[in-house]
């Protein structure tokens, strides 16, 4: 019988491919760079085969050197996947979890949920990594998250995917602007407008204009927002209109700031959230119980913010007092 690689010569590999320096491969690996240097050249002693080209300044894999990398990829994603099956079936709602998140959502859902996450499974150990959509599912495919929280649709060949909920998109612009003294804006009136988008990479840019219809919308390219926060603030400051989902106005991202909400006309856009996860991975039912509790939690979330909402604005309307300054206005 051939004697074959072990998983950690093949983690050793694909490490140096990815970091195309041993020290830093080493310490990914958790590791000594001796260590690693040895396992390497155990493992090209074994295969026959050079994998890697070394020069005093760098270290860049052969051809056969990077295919068999990739095919490494695989082997250990799979083996990763019988630890997870083991684990799933003893406690599926224990050990740990890599979930990944979007910026346009993380920071508005997970603080009001996390509590409530760790109340219903306390075994469950939760890491979260906020990053763009794409570099998300390429963490994904690569087996360095379990799963992620994402805006939906977005295309990627080899997951699924379990709907928690839809964000609706509403109008946000200063008071005594235009749009302000409409009750609901149409596509032809946001069309007319300076437009204030995410910039490039954030997949709400394309999901807003998508589901609002508007494609061909006058867009302020030369002021574009880093997040959401910073959104507001240049609506804030006259510099246009922008796009909110509905989600981050329940957060509060409008609190301090003297802005008017207007829902669009017709019937309300939304971009949907779900939870994304690797066809093949073992832990399903943990991803199909997280989902199932995000849903009630968000419902729940939501809710609550519209009674404190009402609860707020009745005492505004007693004649106590008026409205704090920068309190945000919807109708």
């Amino acid at each position: 019988m051939a004697v074959l690689p072990t998983l950690r010569q093949l983690r050793f590999l694909v490490a140096v491919v990815d970091e195309r320096h041993f020290g830093r491969a080493a310490e990914a690996c958790l590791v000594g760079q001796s260590t690693l240097s040895a396992g390497i050249l155990e493992l090209e002693q074994l295969l026959g085969v050079r994998l890697f080209e070394r020069t005093k300044r760098k270290v860049a894999p052969t051809p056969v050197g990077r295919e068999l990398a990739e095919r490494a990829r695989t082997l250990l994603r799979e083996a990763q996947d019988i630890v997870e099956l083991a684990r799933a079936a003893q406690a599926p709602m224990s050990g740990p979890l890599r979930l990944g998140v979007i910026p346009t959502i993380g920071p508005f859902l997970f603080p009001r949920v996390l509590p409530r996450l760790r109340s219903a499974f306390p075994e469950l150990k939760l890491y979260l990594r906020e990053e763009q959509t794409e570099p998300l599912l390429a963490r994904l495919d690569a087996g360095e998250l379990d799963a992620a929280v994402l805006a939906l649709p977005y295309p990627s060949r080899g997951m699924e995917a379990i709907d928690i909920g839809v964000d609706p998109f509403v109008v946000v612009c200063p008071p005594g602007h235009r749009l302000s003294r409409l009750s609901a804006v149409g596509h032809d009136d946001m069309a007319a407008e300076d437009l204030l988008l995410l910039e490039e990479g954030h997949c709400l840019r394309d999901h807003a204009l998508a589901a609002c219809a508007l494609e061909g919308a006058r867009r302020n390219v030369a002021f574009q927002g880093t997040s959401l926060y910073t959104l507001a603030q240049m609506v804030a400051n006259g510099l246009g209109v922008t796009l909110l989902p509905q989600m981050a106005l329940d957060a509060g991202i409008l609190r301090g700031l003297d802005l008017v909400v207007r829902p669009l006309s017709g019937e309300a856009p939304f971009r949907r959230i779900g939870v994304v996860f690797r066809a093949s991975s073992a832990r399903k039912e943990t991803f199909r119980r997280l989902a199932r509790a995000l849903e009630g939690f968000l419902t729940e979330a939501a809710l609550e913010e519209k009674a404190q909402d009402r609860a707020a604005s009745a005492t505004s309307t007693r004649g106590e007092r008026k409205s704090p300054a920068g309190a945000h206005r919807r109708k």
